[in-house]
């Protein structure tokens, strides 16, 4: 029983979308060959190339059993789909800004009728609801941003990663609705039927995103030194031991650490007597 991976077919999820897929082993799409459809190494795996925000309402309905899209999309379709996993990449905050020129510097400081632009009327539609504030809205598609520089509104409710594209265009944060990321989401009914095919994608998928920022480091130390060492590399459920065959009493010691530690890590294990020190990138780790 064949299972259908709904991944966006451009914008800022997709590429990273496809690198994780490789990573797992899944398969290394050729670009130039991409369509609408394309195989995988798995062939009980077919990926399918769609818009973004179609891909919540597309898993909804069966069209796929997964999809890869960002947590905003699935909040503003209000399609009924399962979250499976946060992939840890597509980072941004869905937030209120106001051009500098209105004052506005409180979302609750919003006068009734004023023009919102937005790519989420849903999710404003409801916000504003429940702020109990009654404002225009002016759907766009794309680049929000522009539209009080342009005299289209004074206020948008859009995405930001940084909020750099927001100062430039003269706009201040008002409010923020949530944090957002790209997800994998599921069809509850493939859920039930293709369980077991669902959980091996899923565990492939968190083992590359458990990688990801880690470090297997290995070194040599006398066995004198055990307990400093220990001491300097925790790993994540404390690092592993065995014995050399050397003439004088050694162990190799190894444990995964995080990659932004490796440079304190080696050091102090340099002084505390380690030789011979590896570090090995990771590329999955399995629960």
């Amino acid at each position: 029983m064949g299972v259908k991976l709904a991944l966006p077919n451009k914008g800022r999820l997709q590429e990273p979308a496809i690198r994780l897929l490789e990573d797992a082993g899944i398969g290394a799409v050729d670009k130039e060959a991409r369509q609408l459809f394309a195989r995988t190494r798995d062939p009980e795996l077919e990926l399918i190339f769609v818009r973004a925000q179609d891909i919540p309402s597309l898993v909804a309905k069966g069209a796929a059993d997964l999809g890869i899209t960002g947590y905003d999309l699935v909040k503003e379709s209000g399609a009924d789909v399962v979250e499976l996993l946060d992939l840890g990449f597509g980072s941004a905050r869905l937030v209120v800004a106001a051009h500098e020129k209105t004052g506005v510097k409180m979302a609750k400081d919003i006068k009734a009728g004023a023009k919102v632009a937005t790519e989420f009327p849903n999710l404003a539609t409801k916000y504003f609801a429940k702020k109990g504030i009654k404002v225009e809205l002016v759907r766009v598609s794309g680049a929000a941003e522009i539209t009080p520089f342009v005299g289209v509104a004074d206020f948008i409710i859009d995405l930001t990663s940084t909020g750099t594209t927001l100062k430039t265009h003269g706009l201040r944060i008002v409010d923020e609705l949530f944090e957002t990321s790209a997800r994998l989401i599921a069809n509850r009914k493939s859920l039930r039927m293709k369980r077991k095919k669902l959980d091996e994608i899923t565990t492939a998928l968190t083992s590359v995103i458990r990688a990801r920022g880690k470090k297997l480091v290995l070194m040599n130390v006398p066995e004198s030194k055990l307990a400093a060492i220990k001491r300097i590399m925790p790993g994540m459920a404390g690092p592993t031991v065995s014995r050399v065959e050397s003439v004088k009493p050694m162990l190799a010691v190894q444990a995964v650490v995080d990659a932004d530690k490796v440079y304190e890590i080696v050091q102090k294990a340099k002084e505390a007597g380690a030789r011979d020190i590896l570090v090995v990138p990771i590329e999955r780790i399995l629960p």
